[in-house]
């Protein structure tokens, strides 16, 4: 595995990134995070779909409600062998929260605020403010790690086109 980029940057100012990010055509690392209803979520008994894996910093931010809303359209385009998991360290009661209120029902929002372990084991975990970059992991059924995006500057979003594309491929 590589190591994680060292930085990102938010409005121009650099931050660094703990962990380390996997490789693409590697095994995705399993994780455990937690769902909406407190229950863990192992990426490891799940597999047998596509994953699309996007982590962000707040579902409570405008960059993020719009990558959210954007993907939660484009996931039903996807096919039912692709799932869209949006992860972040908002707490699962918020994201719920947050679901119901944006109307939001093709994707599944899952809490890393546990123990950060998503955010360490992909190298996302932004060291200065305990929440995750904006990144998104295309992982096949097999659970290989097919696309990578760490957005560079925090503020913008994931190029969306990219993501679908790779998750289409990874259907095959």
């Amino acid at each position: 595995m590589a190591k994680a980029k060292n930085s990102i940057k938010f409005k121009g100012n650099p931050l660094k990134l703990a962990g380390v990010q996997p490789s693409i055509g590697h095994p995705a690392p399993d994780f455990e995070v937690l769902t909406n209803d407190l229950s863990p979520f192992k990426l490891s008994e799940h597999l047998g779909k596509v994953f699309v894996i996007c982590s962000v910093p707040s579902l409570d931010t405008s960059v993020c409600d719009t990558e959210i809303r954007k993907f939660n359209e484009k996931a039903t385009s996807l096919g039912e062998d692709v799932a869209v998991l949006v992860i972040s360290m908002d707490l699962p009661f918020a994201q719920k929260r947050w679901c119901g209120a944006a109307g939001v029902e093709n994707i599944q929002t899952l809490s890393d605020h546990k123990n950060a372990q998503f955010g360490n084991t992909y190298g996302v975990l932004i060291e200065e403010l305990r929440l995750l970059a904006r990144a998104v992991f295309v992982v096949d059924k097999k659970g290989v790690i097919r696309y990578i995006e760490v957005v560079d500057e925090l503020t913008n979003e994931p190029d969306y086109e990219k993501a679908l594309k790779a998750a289409k491929e990874a259907r095959k």
